[in-house]
């Protein structure tokens, strides 16, 4: 029990950073209800209410304490692998968005390594093209236990076949895996949720594809949605490198990973373990207040919608979850002093705009 404390403190980061959607796939796997939860939540210092927020946020300690809790009340030894499955690509945020609209996998490979530290800090994902195929080499910035880091690593693989499978539209019968831990006595059951070849007992983690396969054009690529998210994650990664993580942070990151303005400063607070009243006075402290961070993050991302798309006015303020258009219209000008359609007309033709 020392030990595997020991290992967590050296896992933990300076603060919560890994999104809870995460964990809550983990209890959909256990089919778990709200009354079961505490049950996945010991050790963590979560409560319920904490843990089922949409925007809540979790320590690297807190996030391994619920894959063990739950390796413990599944009873499979495969959980990784069924856990992987539902990491589908749409439950990784603008993350998953850059990915699955990237023009081929090769592009969206690099796209998740660069950008994955806004998922899961504690993991990097390194590419390496090693004569005809590319290597995808995973690795924990910390120690972890044996059976954790096998559940890990089965979740990890499965997840990124989700992705290559979603974009090329088949089984990635090309693949190799390559796992470092020794095979498991439930090693038949990997071929029901992996394709390819599988080794065990490796140097090192690793899923390699051939060069082809992940030149392959995307069907399901867009534009569009690729630089506009790509657009959100470059702006988290850019908070999460600051050295000094502050509430602004914090709460920027929160804001970016959900719909736009649909952040309430409870739940920001609730998500962050204060009252809203410390979260003010923290922001104070700061310079900054939570209207001005709300309506710098939606002035940036209305300004992305009106400059990189052909949106109409009314579809901006929809995707912007305002009620109608005048309201947004209103805003618009509040932040800019002028109306959205005359900023788009200018950013178009070069004029240079100054924002109050």
């Amino acid at each position: 029990m020392m030990v595997a404390r020991k290992k967590m403190e050296e896992l933990q980061s300076p603060g919560p950073d890994i999104p809870s959607n995460y964990s809550r796939l983990v209890a959909r796997e256990l089919n778990l209800t709200a009354r079961q939860l505490p049950r996945l939540l010991r050790g963590t210092g979560l409560g319920v209410t904490q843990f089922l927020s949409e925007d809540g946020l979790l320590t690297v300690a807190q996030q391994i304490q619920i894959l063990r809790n739950a390796m413990d009340l599944s009873g499979q030894p495969e959980f990784g692998l069924r856990l992987g499955k539902r990491m589908t690509p749409a439950t990784h945020g603008a993350m998953g968005v850059v990915a699955y609209s990237s023009p081929d996998l090769l592009t969206a490979l690099h796209a998740i390594r660069t950008f994955l530290p806004t998922r899961a800090s504690f993991i990097q994902l390194h590419l390496q093209q090693v004569g005809e195929r590319l290597e995808c080499i995973l690795q924990y910035l910390g120690p972890l236990d044996d059976d954790i880091q096998r559940c890990l690593s089965d979740a990890m693989v499965k997840a990124l076949f989700e992705f290559g499978e979603f974009m090329v539209g088949r089984p990635l019968r090309e693949a190799e895996v390559c796992f470092a831990h020794p095979k498991p006595e439930y090693h038949a059951t990997y071929s029901d949720f992996l394709s390819g070849q599988i080794h065990f007992d490796c140097s090192q983690l690793k899923l390699s594809l051939p060069m082809a396969l992940c030149r392959e054009p995307n069907a399901s690529a867009n534009h569009e949605n690729y630089h506009l998210a790509m657009r959100q994650c470059e702006a988290m990664l850019a908070q999460l490198q600051s050295d000094k993580p502050s509430y602004q942070t914090r709460l920027k990151k929160m804001m970016l990973s959900r719909p736009p303005g649909t952040l309430s400063e409870e739940e920001a607070a609730a998500s962050l373990f204060i009252s809203k009243r410390t979260l003010a006075r923290k922001l104070n402290h700061e310079g900054s207040s939570f209207r001005k961070i709300r309506d710098e993050i939606l002035s940036q991302q209305a300004a992305l919608y009106l400059r990189d798309s052909e949106l109409s006015i009314e579809a901006i303020a929809a995707l912007m979850n305002y009620h109608d258009s005048a309201n947004f219209r209103r805003a618009f000008k509040r932040w800019f002093g002028q109306p959205p359609e005359q900023f788009r007309l200018n950013v178009r033709s070069h004029t240079i705009y100054t924002r109050d």
